[in-house]
């Protein structure tokens, strides 16, 4: 807006000039050989100013001749800078679409036209290392290191080469001469923590955490966090050769860290061992609230040694109030109940988890296969032990894709500092059509047998069967009634309330002649007599050789037809191996 008024207020002064100059009868008056000449004022000005103009065209158009060549050469300069750049910039695209021969073309076009540019060295190793020539890659790499402008470039090249190779001492050699060229370079910095942490120089490693962070390259929270973690780890190695060490160490990492688990375990640890036992609770209870771990549970809940099974489950319920009843804490409390004996307070702390939506982890499905154990409930810690072979994992330490029992301060994988994280590990992948493990329930007969001492429980295995053609009737055998005296009887009974009586023993030498075929015919029928009581016994195992037969325990079944069959016909057999 102001510039519109300026220029109304200029055009306004010049019109009012021009009718100033127009109106104004005065004369310039000059005199030359002799003669005078007189103008108006308004011509003789207005032939100044053409006047002017003219001299100073002329001067420009004298300039122009001469500077030509110079101005000549700068276009076909600049014109060829252009094609230089476009020539890179095709090289570029071309590295990276993976065309390893038209990125060295418009390498070499790009170095014709711009000379010698800092980006045509790293468009030529670029290229040999899209086509595999790592040694080429690496002699460009060095004489980019020549040069000030692309030492900490090439330097970062060979750095990388190292790495791809596997030479661990060339590439923290290359790592530390580019962190002194350029400190505040992060790659350099951070490639020097990894090489130290790696070779467990925790003190060398806590200066390169501390330089980052004064060169700004780090916040204060995950400095203090990878100080924590490096101190830690030097705790750990002291805990056997200087207790005293570890534990001030220990103690200086949950203070940068108080969520940070194995230095809250340490610490709390040696400071029972020496009676300081409302320091330990601290330091353990901080963490606990940060971070619910099963290792910060047994470290609180033995704090004083010699303490009760109650004590211990009542240390166990604080815990769990800390954390608002954490999944965790309800394993903790679970745990201290089981070694109170007070099985029902066990089974009432791990009631809310055992929904099946929320899926019991492995962890909580053994430990209530331990509670129903120790209960005398034989079934249901069956049910248990099933159930947690196919339950979720429960959390561990993970460090890119690493999963580990315990916690280490860098990562196996990559190298990198602090990447032990405590989570659930993933699944495996599956298409979904699997049985749902939530919805395990055995039979009612399966939960309340007993467990019998010194035998194997395994599913039921397929009876053999003979090529012959069977009989329309399938009556299943009946089991023995103990595993010392093995009895033969008949597969099905005729009526259920009232079993046929037994027939009249064969003599022995029928038996042994008639075992083989017993042995392989298919079960008789309800009407055809039993095989007498001594033609499976040990005695005719060692006379034949044959495998003893398992030991059956009965198993209620539904009935295939409601009425129309006994209480013998409705039983599955399980096969107990003796």
């Amino acid at each position: 807006m102001w510039r519109v008024l300026a220029f109304l207020a200029l055009i306004c002064l010049a019109a009012y000039g021009a009718v100033w100059l127009a109106n104004s009868p005065e004369v310039i008056s000059a005199t030359w050989a002799g003669k005078r000449y007189s103008v108006s004022l308004a011509v003789g000005v207005t032939g100044l100013v053409a006047l002017a103009l003219l001299v100073a065209f002329v001067l420009a158009l004298i300039n122009g001749i001469i500077r030509l060549p110079v101005t000549l050469a700068r276009g076909a300069r600049g014109h060829r800078h252009r094609r230089g750049l476009d020539a890179l910039s095709r090289g570029i695209v071309a590295v990276g679409a993976g065309g390893a021969a038209a990125a060295r073309r418009y390498a070499g076009e790009a170095g014709g036209l711009l000379g010698h540019p800092p980006l045509a060295p790293l468009l030529n190793a670029q290229a040999a290392q899209a086509s595999g020539d790592r040694a080429k890659a690496e002699t460009t790499f060095r004489e980019m290191t020549g040069k000030r402008e692309t030492k900490v470039l090439g330097l970062r090249g060979l750095y990388l080469e190292a790495r791809r190779r596997g030479d661990a001492a060339s590439a923290r050699e290359y790592a530390e001469e580019a962190a002194k060229a350029a400190p505040s370079v992060g790659w350099a910095n951070e490639a020097v923590l990894e090489a130290l942490s790696a070779e467990g120089n925790w003190q060398g490693a806590v200066r390169v955490i501390e330089r980052r962070t004064s060169l700004g390259l780090v916040d204060r929270a995950t400095s203090r966090r990878q100080r924590a973690v490096l101190l830690a780890a030097e705790a750990l190695d002291k805990e056997a050769t200087n207790p005293d060490g570890a534990l001030a160490t220990a103690e200086h990492a949950a203070r940068l860290a108080p969520g940070l688990v194995p230095a809250a375990v340490l610490a709390g640890q040696y400071l029972s061992r020496r009676g300081d036992l409302k320091k330990a609770a601290k330091i353990l209870e901080a963490a606990w609230t940060a971070n619910p771990h099963p290792d910060i549970a047994g470290a609180y809940l033995n704090l004083r040694p010699g303490d009760s099974a109650v004590d211990r489950m009542r240390r166990a319920e604080t815990l769990a109030k800390l954390s608002s009843w954490s999944d965790e804490a309800r394993l903790a409390v679970a745990r201290a109940a089981v070694e109170a004996r007070d099985f029902a307070r066990a089974r009432e702390t791990l009631a809310p988890v055992l929904d099946a939506e929320k899926r019991p982890t492995v962890r909580i499905c053994m430990m209530m296969a331990e509670i129903e154990g120790r209960s005398g409930q034989a079934g249901a810690a069956r049910e248990w032990l099933a159930r947690a072979a196919r339950a979720p994992r429960d959390k561990a330490w993970i460090a890119d894709g690493y999963v580990s029992d315990r916690w280490l301060p860098v990562s196996p994988v990559t190298g990198k500092l602090d990447a032990f994280v405590w989570e659930t590990p993933p699944e495996l992948l599956g298409d979904g059509t699997g049985p749902d493990i939530t919805a395990f329930e055995p039979d009612a007969e399966e939960t309340e047998a007993p467990l019998v001492p010194g035998r194997a429980i395994a599913p039921p295995a397929p009876a053999k069967t003979d090529p012959a053609p069977k009989p329309p009737a399938k009556p299943e055998p009946v089991a023995a009634p103990a595993p010392a005296e093995i009895r033969a009887e008949p597969a099905a009974a005729a009526t259920p309330a009232e079993p046929s009586p037994p027939p009249a023993p064969a003599p022995a030498s029928a038996a042994l002649k008639d075992e083989p075929a017993a042995a392989k015919a298919p079960p008789a029928p309800a009407s055809s007599p039993a095989r007498p009581e001594g033609s499976n016994g040990a005695g005719e195992q060692a006379r034949t050789g044959a495998e003893p037969e398992p030991v059956a325990f009965p198993v209620p079944r539904a009935p295939d037809d409601a009425g129309s069959e006994g209480e013998a016909d409705r039983r599955k057999r399980f096969r107990v191996h003796v």
